[in-house]
């Protein structure tokens, strides 16, 4: 039987289908978005499910909670006012450490008299950094590590100097001997630096220390290398201050980029030469002029006439960039954090 010919559609019917057919598209595009909605919703709401079971605890466990944050604040309260005493006789702070670990500890780095580079022209540094320009030092002799947490156990239990907030009951917390002491004023600082019948570096030394005659930007050379500091919570805390020995200066300085920020003796001021604005380096304090203020949040800078002291080398929560050994970072002095730490230094004979 013949087919007989088809019947060309007329343009009224070619107009039909093509509704149809856009119609139909339509309907499966909705029944996929609405599906892909359903399962968003679904992963959303245990999302939340989830935070919600982070950020909340059983009515049963409220005691607790806010003994706990009591606790905290009269820990705090304790400190401020100078309660809280040292954990350690003499005797047992000396035993914290082996006779060569201390030897390792209390060794100094002499760097020698004469000129370095200091500061950077890089483009995208900070203004205050700027302009890189020649300093000439005498010979000093710098710690060849931070001021470790047992080093601070022995001038707390010598001086009756309070501890730092983060010891519980004055006793270092546990694993920590070789850390860097941290949650230490400059003025904490300062004093265990004359104790220890040293003193703070300077920042041009401490700049020196690491950069040494060719002006590197870390320690070891001029391209960042993670693997030779602990920055950018690569380690998400401090670290043993012996870590890095590929991360040693020229000079055989160890953690002079990364590790805790550093106080120097230096207050924040502009280079020579400077074109950074004259308010970068004014002390400045946040404000809160009403009520309405404090409820939102809001808050302003109110110029004060305190200085601020600079701290070096960045830290184990700083960018890369950061642990540059031009860059500068500041803080009042009587500010501490778990990442601000120091070393000391000591001048030389000028016949050395």
């Amino acid at each position: 039987m013949a087919l007989s010919p088809k019947t060309p559609s007329t343009p009224e019917e070619r107009l039909k289908r093509k509704k149809i057919l856009s119609a139909t598209l339509v309907t499966c595009i909705g029944i996929v978005m609405i599906g892909s909605s359903l399962h968003v919703i679904k992963l959303g709401q245990g999302r939340m499910e989830d935070m919600r079971n982070l950020v909340s605890y059983n009515i049963k466990d409220s005691d607790s909670h806010i003994r706990a944050a009591g606790e905290d604040i009269q820990i705090h309260a304790q400190h401020e006012s100078g309660q809280v005493k040292g954990g350690y006789t003499v005797e047992e702070a000396d035993r914290l450490l082996t006779r060569e670990q201390w030897e390792d500890l209390n060794t100094m780095v002499t760097i020698p008299a004469g000129p370095f580079r200091m500061g950077t022209n890089l483009d995208r540094a900070d203004p205050p950094d700027k302009p890189e320009h020649t300093v000439d030092l005498p010979a000093y002799a710098i710690d060849k590590y931070p001021v470790t947490n047992a080093q601070y156990a022995r001038f707390v239990a010598a001086t009756g100097h309070r501890p730092p907030l983060n010891w519980k009951g004055g006793k270092i917390p546990q694993g920590a001997l070789l850390l860097p002491v941290t949650l230490v004023t400059w003025y904490d600082a300062k004093t265990y630096a004359q104790w220890a019948h040293k003193r703070l570096p300077t920042e041009a030394e401490f700049e020196k220390a690491g950069r040494g005659k060719d002006g590197r930007r870390w320690p070891w050379g001029n391209i960042m290398d993670p693997t030779k500091l602990n920055t950018y919570y690569n380690r998400n805390s401090s670290t043993p201050v012996t870590d890095y020995p590929q991360g040693a200066s020229s000079y055989g300085v160890f953690d002079l980029s990364g590790n805790v920020d550093e106080w120097t003796d230096s207050d924040f001021a502009p280079y020579p030469g400077s074109i950074a604005p004259t308010i970068v380096f004014q002390g400045k304090v946040s404000v809160q002029e009403s009520s309405q203020d404090r409820n939102l949040g809001i808050s302003d800078q109110k110029l004060i006439k305190r200085s601020y002291k600079v701290l070096r080398g960045g830290s184990w929560k700083s960018d890369p960039f950061s642990t540059s050994l031009f860059h500068r970072d500041n803080a009042f002095a009587n500010m501490t954090s778990d990442f601000y730490g120091f070393r000391c230094a000591s001048s030389l004979p000028s016949s050395h």
